[in-house]
């Protein structure tokens, strides 16, 4: 057994140790915080999108580096899962692209507004969470259908981020909108055109949203779904 006096002394030293561990693990890690989190990064932008999502109480239905509810889907890394182009077209009218599924709530956010929650959710995407939430399931996965025939060329980002969502090409991609296997066969360039410019003009009730596409990305989008035949 230890004396009294042994016993403080064990006491005294191991509270120090202790103690020294945690200041110095603290230290270590405040040290890394700004690195870890890429405060360096942190524009005026990103601060805004940010008072957008507090002052709109996204996380009462989002969670984000997993703090929030579990209603909707978890965000920490959806600029990598889905996408600049998709997120911006999605804020602007969200159940356009889910017609009669997604329940959330169309804010009338300004392009500035998504322009910096895209901006702040890109930053949270670049945060070292060490592997936090797990590496996201991208759009494009699996093998093509049955009689599906393989895709042409090379997809546009815009295809790639915002097509898929609804559209299946190849056997892949959502099904909310008709495949497009084949649609160069169903379309010329200049119904295309017209199509993409303003689905609503064309046909009146449409689920297709306008997805406010430029000139040069409307092009490109028509270029890649001419070369499937």
């Amino acid at each position: 057994m230890l004396s009294k006096s042994a016993a403080r002394t064990f006491f005294v030293a191991g509270t120090g140790v202790c103690a020294a561990a945690f200041l110095g693990l603290t230290f270590d890690t405040l040290a890394k915080v700004p690195e870890r989190s890429k405060a360096a990064q942190m524009t005026e932008s990103v601060r805004r999108g940010h008072d957008l999502w507090t002052d709109n109480n996204c996380m009462g239905c989002h969670t984000l580096l997993g703090e929030g509810a579990y209603y909707a889907p978890e965000l920490t890394q959806v600029v990598n899962r889905r996408g600049a182009a998709w997120i911006k077209t999605f804020l602007k009218d969200p159940e356009a692209m889910f017609p009669g599924k997604r329940k959330m709530v169309r804010y009338d956010f300004t392009d500035r507004d998504r322009d910096d929650l895209v901006a702040f959710f890109s930053w949270v995407g670049e945060i070292d969470t060490n592997g936090f939430p797990p590496t996201p399931v991208y759009r494009m996965t699996g093998g093509p259908a049955v009689g599906a025939a393989p895709m042409k060329g090379t997809p546009p980002p815009t295809f790639e981020q915002v097509c898929v969502a609804c559209h299946a090409l190849g056997g892949k991609g959502g099904a909310v909108g008709p495949a497009l296997d084949g649609v160069a066969s169903r379309y010329t360039t200049e119904k295309l055109h017209t199509w993409l410019a303003d689905p609503q003009a064309v046909k009146p009730g449409t689920a297709m949203p306008n997805l406010g596409l430029s000139e040069a990305d409307r092009g490109a989008l028509v270029d890649f779904l001419m070369l499937q035949k």
